[in-house]
Formats: structure tokens, sequence, C-alpha cells
């Protein structure tokens, strides 16, 4: 006796929806993890996540780190025969995740993106000593990358003072728009 394995397709349609993109114009040539420069660090590669959508495996994917690790550079979409925009698939999934509250595969990311905003509703624009303490105190690990922060410095690629764009209260109204009042 055969049986037969019940996809629920909701999961796909719902990404589908919030991402503008259709998923079944994927045909897994793998073009995308191919360009991918984070693949290597992912625990599934751009297409395996798409498949994982196809079978339902919500619960996978918004678990994954891939969904965090991607950088959104484009590369991707340059690759793909098919244009599947995958940064904006990665967008609606980690929508999805924070919105579920399932466990984020990847926390320190989120913590660097949720400073990262701090620092530019703070000032318009990111103070990267500062932006950086705070991550490194909200990650704990102080001293990871004390060695290349300091080359930075010396080189003159951190500003030791910080700056605040001229019209702040337009940056807001930006955040507003895309992530609501605080």
């Amino acid at each position: 006796m055969v049986s037969t394995m019940q996809v629920d397709r909701s999961f796909i349609r719902e990404v589908e929806e919030r991402s503008g993109q259709r998923f079944g114009a994927c045909f897994h040539c793998m073009a995308c993890s191919g360009g991918c420069p984070v693949s290597d660090i992912m625990d599934y590669l751009p297409n395996q996540i798409v498949r994982m959508m196809q079978l339902g495996l919500r619960k996978e994917v918004l678990e994954s780190r891939a969904i965090w690790v991607c950088v959104g550079c484009y590369s991707c979409v340059s690759q793909c025969p098919n244009r599947i925009h995958i940064p904006y698939m990665m967008d609606a999934l980690r929508e999805l995740a924070l919105e579920e509250g399932v466990k984020i595969g990847e926390p320190d990311i989120w913590t660097f993106h949720r400073e990262f905003l701090k620092q530019v509703d703070k000032r318009g624009r990111v103070y990267e000593l500062e932006f950086m303490a705070r991550y490194k105190l909200s990650t704990m690990s102080l001293f990871s990358d004390m060695g290349s922060g300091m080359k930075m410095l010396l080189n003159g690629r951190l500003e030791l003072f910080p700056h605040t764009v001229k019209k702040l209260h337009e940056v807001r109204k930006i955040r507003e728009v895309c992530y609501g009042k605080k």
C-alpha cells in the first residue's frame, strides 16, 4: 500500500503574497545558491528554502538561520533565470518569524538589526563606535574582533564623534511608515 503525503500550500501562498514572488517558477537550478556570497554560513541554501516552502515546512523555514543570514545583495536575483527575488522572500520570512514569535535561527543578527535601527532613529545615521559597543554588550562578545575595530579606527574608517543628519524628522517619518510608531 502506498500512502500519499499531504502538503499544506497555505504557507507558500502566504509568502508569495507578502513577497510578490511566484515560487512555482523555480526549477531548482541552484543558480541563486551558487551566486550567494553567504551560502557557506547558511543552514539551508536559498533554493532549499524555496523547496521547503513548497513542501509546507513552515516551522523549519521560519526557524532557519538562512533567513537571517541573507544580506539582500541581489546576487541571487541576477543569477536566477526566472528572476525570482530571493531577498524579497527572505524579508517576508523574517516578518513571519517575528510575527509568530518563533525561535530566531540567528539571534545575534536580530540584535544587530535592532541596534542598527536604534542608531538610525537616534541620529538618522549610524554612529559606528556606539553601535558596535551596544551590539557587543548585547551579545556579550566584547573582544571577539577588537583587532579589526582598532585597525579601522587607526585607519580613519570610524568616526570618533557622532553626527546627526540635518532632517532627522524626515528619517523618523520614513521609519514610522516602515515599522510603525514607537
